[in-house]
């Protein structure tokens, strides 16, 4: 049963809860991080477990190499990206000439959010800021340079937050803390991180307008790697909006807020990109990756073998929540405003799985054991009073052998997506094998995963 797993983390917020009803009766959080890190998590981000994320920016333009295109051609000046511009656009041709390109002019917001909810996504976290500066709403410090002054002449942040939320997705902002070539910022780069030009006359600014305007359920920090907490301000800006801001009580918050603060500080660990433990991590994470493995930009470019197939998807998906973390998948939509059919292919194929599995994904809790010892075909969830075996190889003697679970005489074994029980034999010493059904083509998404409940075992 689910309450008997052992799940470190969970003991930890057990922990931290007692810690803040210890604080002032005003349960207010300081500027610091033993008081910040104390907060409990809002519980629906572990109860969400599966988010979308989207990279689109101007880098969207140019849609070559990466959403680090600007970089790589003006700091790096990487012959890739110097040839790609001498060849395709004239002399002279600055960054900034690739604002009026990005036009979102198919730009759907209500299709976006039908295919996310498609999905089976719970929540979306979408650029409003990448390190290139441009803004995708009408920021107050970044005239000339965010989508409603020039491109799509509309407020991006905006209108997908209303398609959203009219199918009860939680709706998450990612925003960059620096910006490569922001004078302010190299200024302040320059004196070593000692003066705060940038801070308050950019990021903080910025940051304050989006939780005001938009009432975010997660703010997806980036871009900290440079400077410590006290050049970000960060935890002054932590303690406003865990204390005084609109979504004080509902907001979420990543660990990406100065250096050396990943998987450290924060609300839950995102730790690095694509980040996947080899073991249950004692604090609630997030990995996030992307669906074209070598960029979470559009790239016109992009091939075939370039891109994670459904299967990858979904055994990530379901390691990712055995071991109490949530899988958030990037797509990077073009200048357009599209989603290529490839990606909407890619989510659609997860949202089916979910649709029959996601009893196993949703709201659960790892088990006692996350996987099988010696394999990676099996993996473990529990919820309530079941638990759950996803096995990513159906065997060839339709017998599926679980050493770890231990039955009782009233155990009862069924299959998600199909009616009745299983016939099932105790393992020698413990555990049992199962008989799978022999399921007729087309019923379940076959050779991907497939999930067992379990009731009444240990």
């Amino acid at each position: 049963m689910c309450r008997f797993g052992v799940m470190e983390w969970v003991r930890g917020s057990a922990l931290l809860l007692f810690t803040v009803l210890l604080m002032p009766a005003r349960g207010r959080y300081t500027p610091d991080w033993s008081s910040l890190d104390s907060r409990p998590l809002p519980a629906w981000f572990d109860e969400a477990k599966f988010g979308v994320f989207l990279h689109w920016g101007v880098f969207s333009v140019p849609s070559f190499g990466s959403e680090w295109f600007w970089w790589n051609w003006e700091a790096e000046h990487q012959n890739q990206y110097e040839q790609f511009m001498q060849k395709n656009y004239p002399p002279g041709f600055s960054y900034a000439d690739f604002a009026p390109q990005f036009t979102a002019e198919f730009f759907n917001p209500e299709g976006w959010a039908e295919l996310f909810e498609a999905a089976g996504a719970r929540y979306v976290v979408l650029t409003t800021k990448h390190h290139e500066g441009f803004t995708n709403w009408k920021a107050p410090v970044s005239w000339n340079w965010n989508s409603v002054d020039t491109g799509p002449h509309r407020d991006l942040v905006g209108d997908l937050g209303q398609a959203v939320r009219k199918r009860n997705l939680r709706y998450g902002l990612y925003h960059s803390l620096l910006e490569w070539f922001h004078p302010l910022y190299l200024m302040d780069k320059k004196n070593g991180f000692k003066t705060q030009n940038f801070v308050f006359g950019k990021t903080m600014p910025e940051l304050y307008d989006l939780v005001l305007r938009y009432k975010p359920d997660l703010v997806w920090s980036d871009g900290d790697w440079e400077a410590p907490d006290t050049y970000w301000n960060s935890t002054y800006f932590l303690s406003w909006l865990y204390n005084d801001s609109p979504v004080k009580d509902t907001v979420v918050v990543n660990d990406r807020w100065c250096k050396d603060c990943s998987c450290h500080h924060g609300g839950y660990y995102n730790c690095v990109d694509k980040f996947q433990p080899g073991t249950l991590p004692e604090h609630k994470w997030e990995m996030c990756t992307s669906i074209d493995k070598w960029s979470w930009g559009y790239r016109r470019n992009m091939q075939p073998n370039q891109i994670m197939d459904e299967s990858n998807i979904i055994s990530e998906l379901v390691r990712t929540v055995s071991f109490g973390g949530n899988y958030l998948l990037n797509v990077g939509p073009t200048k357009d405003g599209m989603i290529a059919p490839i990606f909407q292919e890619r989510l659609r194929a997860v949202g089916k799985w979910l649709s029959i599995n996601g009893e196993a994904i949703y709201s659960s809790k790892p088990w006692r054991v996350q996987k099988e010892n010696g394999t990676d075909s099996v993996w473990y969830t529990c919820k309530n009073t079941s638990v759950y075996a996803i096995f990513l190889k159906w065997p060839a003697d339709n017998v599926l052998k679980l050493p770890s679970p231990k039955p009782a005489v009233n155990t009862n074994v069924t299959m998600l997506g199909i009616s009745g029980t299983l016939k099932w034999e105790p393992y020698p010493d413990l555990g049992l094998f199962v008989a799978l059904p022999l399921v007729p083509p087309g019923v379940l998404p076959m050779e991907i995963a497939w999930t067992i409940r379990l009731e009444g075992v240990k």
